[in-house]
């Protein structure tokens, strides 16, 4: 078969793209991992296979139209997260005005927890792919439409009727999937720029790696269960392998790894920095990750191995909506963490959420003066979003709490969409702004930031950024 696999632009608010992140430290495009990985697997199958990758290309839907016409899919795949699903269900509706056979196949975390609601609103999805897709779609296509009621993990539509099978478990040994198909993505396309990767002009090739899959923990915001509660690794050879043909075939030197939490089990994490040392990998690097799961001897071996930045998802100065939030630590180890990191010559991006159910005007004030007495390299402020498949979700439900559930609005750098007691909807989208403000014009911040600015290669630029981030209701 012709299978098109194609992540989907934003066509709603083309400017918040979240496929390509924005924000004081960098830029980068991110190469669409989750269609590679799907794409490999059924090259292994016997098809042909094409990825479109709507927002590096910039493709609006006539862009789209026209590469459907051309390549003539006996399949689209478009993979979506909440944000972006008008986009995929726009780019379903006109594969069926050009070919009404073609089969349409939405993936991704949205349609994880709305396939029904998804399907029942736009009657051009044939079907929903749930949770981990390569072993699913492998088998959706390998059995006749009479059968696909024996296929977990898929919502589809049958004789009239929306049908929900049961869940699919997920690859227990992910040695064994194949790596993502670069080569058929645009790699030259995808760049880091910014502070971070010290490239502002012409930015740096980036590549992503993925290298667990699952997460054991439950914080309330996250929607990460869509692979799993189980967290799932890959061996350290194994990644290593995939970051050798990055950097040898596709000249890539600067590597985000891509997990929600990289360090979970500190003996594997050093076995893959010493591996990057041995093996003689020059790349530069940087992870997201837990404070509770980040140590002092750990700093040390990931900054030796070529990492510069490490990512900690703080979200509140407040203990009581840290615990709402189930994030399963206390303020004090924040702030050892923090420290930790930077005496190990890393730098310190942290995440902060504004507007929780349990924030009051003070609460939110101590969670801007808390990212303010931590001193990162940068801080970032989002607006609490409920993605459906999360416990936020689930309470805004149960107390009414939504503004609006046009998924497209569903942006954590744009307007609230969950109303709270005692803040206003104004006064929340103002408190982003004070929260940049306050952090990044603070006496020793500025001017250290000056200092760094007048001596970069390229001033006008960061400069026009900055001041751009920081005067935009969006950041």
């Amino acid at each position: 078969m012709k299978i098109l696999l194609i992540y989907p632009t934003d066509l709603i608010s083309p400017d918040l793209l979240p496929h390509v992140g924005y924000a004081i430290y960098f830029r980068v495009n991110y190469p669409p991992t989750n269609l590679g990985y799907l794409a490999s697997y059924l090259e292994n199958a016997g098809h042909k296979v094409k990825i479109l990758d709507c927002a590096v290309e910039k493709y609006n839907l006539d862009d789209i139209k026209q590469e459907i016409k051309h390549f003539n899919p006996d399949v689209v795949g478009i993979t979506s997260n909440t944000q972006l699903i008008y986009g995929a269900m726009a780019i379903a509706k006109i594969t069926k005005e050009i070919n009404p056979n073609c089969l349409t196949i939405v993936g991704g975390s949205h349609v994880t927890y709305m396939a029904v609601e998804s399907l029942a609103e736009c009657p051009y999805i044939d079907v929903a792919v749930r949770g981990e897709g390569e072993e699913t779609i492998y088998e959706l296509l390998e059995k006749k439409r009479e059968k696909w009621k024996d296929v977990r993990g898929i919502t589809f539509r049958y004789n009239g009727k929306i049908i929900h099978n049961p869940d699919r478990g997920f690859i227990e040994n992910l040695d064994e999937i194949p790596f993502p198909a670069y080569h058929l993505m645009p790699m030259k396309k995808y760049v880091a720029y910014g502070q971070l990767v010290d490239s502002w002009a012409h930015g740096q090739p980036f590549g992503g790696v993925l290298t667990s899959r699952g997460c054991p923990y439950n914080c309330a915001f996250c929607a990460s269960k869509t692979l799993g509660k189980k967290w799932r690794i890959r061996s350290p050879e194994n990644i290593i392998d995939e970051v050798r043909l990055l950097v040898d075939k596709y000249k890539r030197r600067e590597i985000e790894f891509l997990d929600d939490s990289f360090t979970i089990n500190e003996k594997r994490t050093e076995e893959i920095c010493k591996l990057i040392k041995k093996e003689g990998l020059d790349i530069s690097w940087f992870c997201s990750t837990r404070v509770d799961r980040f140590t002092k001897s750990m700093a040390h071996i990931m900054h030796n191995s070529g990492c510069h930045s490490v990512f900690f998802g703080i979200e509140s100065g407040d203990q009581e909506i840290l615990n709402f939030l189930n994030k399963g630590f206390d303020l004090e180890r924040a702030e050892q963490s923090v420290k930790i990191a930077k005496k190990a010559g890393l730098n310190v991006i942290t995440f902060f959420i504004i507007g929780t159910p349990l924030d009051t005007k003070d609460k939110i004030w101590k969670t801007i003066n808390f990212a303010k007495k931590l001193k990162p390299t940068f801080a970032l402020f989002n607006q609490l979003t409920p993605y459906p498949g999360t416990k936020i979700y689930e309470i805004a439900e149960e107390k009414n709490l939504f503004i609006t559930k046009d998924w497209s609005k569903y942006i954590t750098m744009s307007s609230p969409v969950i109303r709270i007691p005692g803040v206003t909807h104004e006064e929340l989208k103002m408190f982003l702004k004070k929260a940049n403000f306050s952090f990044y014009f603070t006496p020793s911040y500025f001017f250290t930031t000056l200092r760094e600015i007048i001596v970069s290669k390229n001033t006008s630029k960061i400069i026009v950024d900055h001041i751009k981030m920081l005067v935009t209701s969006q950041y």
